[in-house]
């Protein structure tokens, strides 16, 4: 039986990197070429040279992994927020487009600051967004462009507080300051669900390989926590890795007393049900996830 053809955008960002090291590992490699690209390779930004090289393949299935992911930078510049329109909205929806006339079915990742953070228990996927700043607004204009696009055979998956052994993310720049100052503040009023990218890979592969599913979808570790509890986590499994040397103090503080250019969604839980019952998985503890994250940096700075 010859194999579909998987299209991966965002190759060289974290959640494109750990699906293209999973890949030869996972059953999707039975049943599917992947074919990664970083954006000097397939610029989701510009339409014509993105359907040019898109019709010299056979692509069954596209993740877009592509995203301008720079919450902050987002919000200060005129400049910076066209660029996070370009990648987060007008990209996906140039992918959509090509993939409506192509019958492909197109996976793409969002996030969960498209919610305002008011609400205290689990967002359910018909939750109403309501972006708070550039960034989260540019990722919901992503979402509903693609689903007009592609109605039938999209899927948008939010996930939050991704995280892995790649490029930098929360993880690594704790494990950074642990190593570098005597204490550290983090907010302990902002709580969420901690996402591996190992594991959102994992949930790809189930998505991409099922006939089932279309629309809106959400995927994290399970558990939920706040910034201040995963700092706290991480110094733990640091130490126990043997890349953390000795405890620091770490202080909890309010968003108020650490402020950022843009808002932060207070709580940011997403509910994960329709994904496990549509795609037949089950979310891992977040802390399981952290521990095998920072079990991989400490193997490979062994090796180096």
């Amino acid at each position: 039986m010859s194999k579909k053809t998987l299209v991966l955008t965002g190759a060289n960002g974290q959640l494109g990197k750990s699906i293209q090291k999973l890949w030869d590992a996972a059953p999707i490699h039975d049943c599917f070429h992947l074919l990664a690209f970083d954006k000097q390779q397939l610029d989701i930004t510009d339409r014509e040279s993105l359907q040019q090289q898109l019709n010299n393949l056979k692509v069954d299935v596209i993740i877009n992994a592509a995203a301008y992911t720079a919450v902050d930078a987002a919000q200060e510049s005129e400049a910076n927020a066209e660029l996070a329109y370009a990648i987060n909205a007008h990209g996906p929806k140039n992918l959509a487009r090509w993939a409506q006339a192509a019958d492909a079915k197109l996976i793409h990742i969002s996030t969960d600051f498209v919610f305002d953070g008011t609400a205290t228990s689990p967002y359910p996927i018909d939750a109403q967004p309501n972006p708070r700043g550039v960034y989260a607004a540019s990722k919901l204009a992503g979402e509903q462009a693609v689903l007009e696009a592609l109605p039938n055979k999209a899927i948008v998956l939010r996930t939050s507080w991704l995280y892995s052994e790649y490029n930098s993310n929360f993880v690594k720049t704790m494990l950074g300051l642990l190593a570098t100052r005597e204490s550290i503040a983090v907010v302990n009023d902002q709580i969420g669900a901690p996402t591996s990218a190992g594991s959102l890979g994992e949930v790809l592969f189930n998505i991409a390989v099922s006939d089932n599913g279309n629309g809106i979808y959400h995927w994290s570790d399970d558990g939920s926590i706040s910034w201040y509890d995963f700092a706290v986590a991480i110094q733990e499994e640091g130490i126990a890795a043997g890349l953390v040397a000795h405890s620091v103090p770490i202080n909890p503080i309010t968003t108020d007393e650490y402020p950022t250019v843009a808002a932060r969604p207070a709580y940011s839980v997403l509910d994960r049900s329709r994904t496990e019952a549509d795609f037949t998985c089950t979310a891992p503890p977040w802390r399981e996830q952290l521990k095998l994250v920072i079990q991989h940096l400490a193997d490979r700075e062994q090796t180096h």
